[in-house]
């Protein structure tokens, strides 16, 4: 369980990981589609995607020539769980963590690859 957390807390510590989980909110998309934002080579967009399915947050399926990268909805439960467990932390509500996710996706949207 403790290698699992680790792992899940990693990936979720850079910026655009966070980024690309939060543009998988809104469906799944190919890995190109998710690199179209990002000024960086489509190689460090493929390290960031393998990070987060190694992770368990997304996972990867090959449509033809195509690579699909879709978002793991219950892959933060066991994190919420472990943080419940201190009893400093109010239980992990999914559901605004969704909106709140929703939110940072209409952010990164407007403000576009130049401004990041």
């Amino acid at each position: 369980m403790t290698l699992r957390l680790d792992t899940v807390f990693a990936a979720l510590a850079d910026p655009t990981r966070r980024a690309i989980l939060t543009m998988l909110l809104e469906d799944d998309m190919a890995v190109t589609d998710v690199a179209a934002p990002f000024e960086m080579s489509l190689a460090a967009i493929s390290k960031h995607l393998g990070i987060l399915a190694e992770a368990g947050l997304i996972s990867r399926e090959k449509r033809g020539r195509v690579i699909w990268c879709k978002l793991e909805p219950d892959a933060l439960r066991g994190a919420s769980v472990w943080m419940q467990g201190f009893g400093q932390f109010e239980p992990v509500d999914l559901d605004a963590f969704e909106r709140f996710l929703e939110g940072e996706l209409a952010e990164v949207q407007e403000e576009g690859p130049e401004e990041r």
